[in-house]
């Protein structure tokens, strides 16, 4: 009887689900490119345990029980490729092979299909929760075949975080659902990060609050309708002190360049291909490119020489204002994402059930956070609502912030601080609450300028108009409709 599953890749991700695995009661076998990698973590993090380490790839593939169950943690990219292309020609007809890395949907598309004429089964499964998620209790997020799925599924409930509502995976979708829903909760995770950053930027430069007060903000809030991981470690971030030598908190030493791995450009590239908006998001990957020309603003902080006078009055209520914002402007994050998921199952016939994606964020992940549930809920009332803002819970909650909100993006504004996230926020949540956008101007410079046509709202058809011509009275013949003149009304 041989090892229950292997893994590939002894980085600290896969090494924390290795012993994740093992420790829940299923044998491990083990290997990397380099064979040092395998005897030190064999010899010392699994010593003592039920894990097998093997030199080379024919070694860990005939250690493994049949069908066997193959969880590749490499760097995603060519590197994913390589390691298949070597285990290919070990494997047989019903064996399975999981990738665990944040790769693109595309490529798990294309890995499947180039694996599917020899019998081997694909599954692209997003992985959320860091080291210590990966060590103690992930967010899982498997797609493809769903009978593979069952084969796996003994193990990965046990290996996933546990909420009150259930071990954190689920199978979410056919195809490369896996790694959309993951790269989706990338995509969000910026836009809640950003928003964050800007909520302390605006504490920080705008209410000139001290680095003690902020963190105890944060801390407060974390108790509250905002509880949420990022929040968590935000307050904790906030305060932590640097070494001795300066006297100072570490984040004040940290160079204000955010750094990616382009798991946020990709959720904003899908959606444009799909036709979604994800404003927030977008503006979130916008604003980490952004900081990270940081000799570029050096050079206009000094061309503009603008300094920040921080508010001196209110700074209490202007808090209660800040969290309402925060909290209405991350609900529409989060229906910027959910949306996205819901067309991509549309389009790619993934068949994800969005109230189990908010279920298996509940826990385990990067943005799980207390509304989740509330999330959850919205989607099992109905599960085809299109956009969060139109489920009458989140109508009354982001209604009864929008002043607030509105108060905030526009102090922001006035003290010369920027708020991209928020701003892109509010400006989504404006537009999806109005009736009518002045995207009839659009269509009319589209059609004078190129003939483009257009739509009206009183009357069926498409529609071109000479524009050359002087405004007509009633009856004179300026329209077209279809190619073919038609007298104005």
């Amino acid at each position: 009887m041989g090892q229950a599953i292997g893994v590939i890749g002894l980085a600290v991700m896969g090494e924390n689900l290795a012993l994740n695995i093992e420790r829940n009661g299923f044998p491990v076998a083990v290997y990397n490119r380099s064979h040092d990698k395998t005897a030190a973590f064999v010899g010392g993090r699994g010593r003592g345990k039920n894990v097998v380490g093997a030199e080379t790839l024919p070694a860990f593939v005939a250690s493994l029980e049949t069908p066997r169950r193959i969880l590749l943690m490499v760097k995603a990219g060519n590197a994913v490729d390589v390691v298949i292309e070597d285990l290919k020609p070990l494997l047989h007809p019903g064996d399975v092979v999981v990738d665990g890395g944040n790769s693109h949907f595309s490529d798990t598309d294309r890995r499947r299909a180039a694996l599917e004429p020899g019998g081997i089964t694909f599954v692209g499964m997003g992985v959320s929760g860091g080291e210590e998620g990966a060590l103690w209790g992930p967010s899982l997020m498997p797609g493809g075949d769903r009978a593979t799925y069952e084969q796996l599924e003994p193990i990965l409930v046990r290996i996933a975080a546990q909420t009150d509502s259930g071990p954190c995976v689920s199978y979410v979708g056919a195809g490369s659902a896996g790694h959309f829903v993951k790269m989706v909760h990338n995509g969000i995770e910026y836009g809640d990060m950003q928003l964050i950053a800007e909520c302390y930027d605006l504490m920080r430069h705008g209410l000139g609050l001290s680095s003690t007060e902020i963190a105890d903000t944060f801390a407060a809030w974390n108790e509250g309708e905002l509880k949420s991981f990022l929040v968590e470690i935000t307050a904790k971030i906030v305060a932590f002190p640097d070494d001795q030598r300066t006297r100072k908190v570490l984040i004040d030493q940290i160079l204000d360049a955010a750094g990616q791995k382009g798991t946020g450009k990709w959720t904003t590239a899908a959606a444009l291909d799909l036709g979604v908006p994800v404003p927030t998001i977008t503006a979130a990957v916008d604003a980490r490119i952004l900081s990270s020309m940081k000799a570029l603003r050096m050079r206009g902080a000094k061309a503009y020489r603008l300094p920040l006078k921080p508010v001196r009055a209110g700074k209490r209520a202007l808090l209660q204002q800040i969290r309402a914002a925060l909290y209405a402007a991350k609900i529409c994050s989060y229906a910027q994402g959910f949306h996205l998921l819901a067309r991509a199952s549309a389009e790619h016939r993934y068949g994800t059930r969005l109230a189990e994606v908010a279920r298996i964020w509940k826990g385990g992940c990067i943005i799980r956070a207390v509304f989740l549930d509330e999330i959850r809920r919205a989607f099992e009332r109905n599960p085809d609502l299109e956009n969060l803002l139109l489920d009458h819970n989140f109508t009354k909650k982001v209604r009864s912030r929008a002043d607030d909100w509105r108060q905030i993006v526009a102090l922001a504004l006035k003290l010369g601080i920027a708020p991209p996230a928020m701003a892109a926020s509010l400006a989504y949540f404006d537009s999806v609450r109005r009736a009518r956008l002045p995207a009839n101007l659009i269509q009319a410079q589209r059609d004078l300028f190129g003939a483009h046509t257009y739509e009206r709202v009183d009357r069926p058809g498409v529609f071109h108009t000479d524009w050359s011509q002087p405004a007509a009275p009633a009856g004179a013949r300026v329209e077209t409709r279809n190619g073919r003149a038609r007298p104005g009304r």
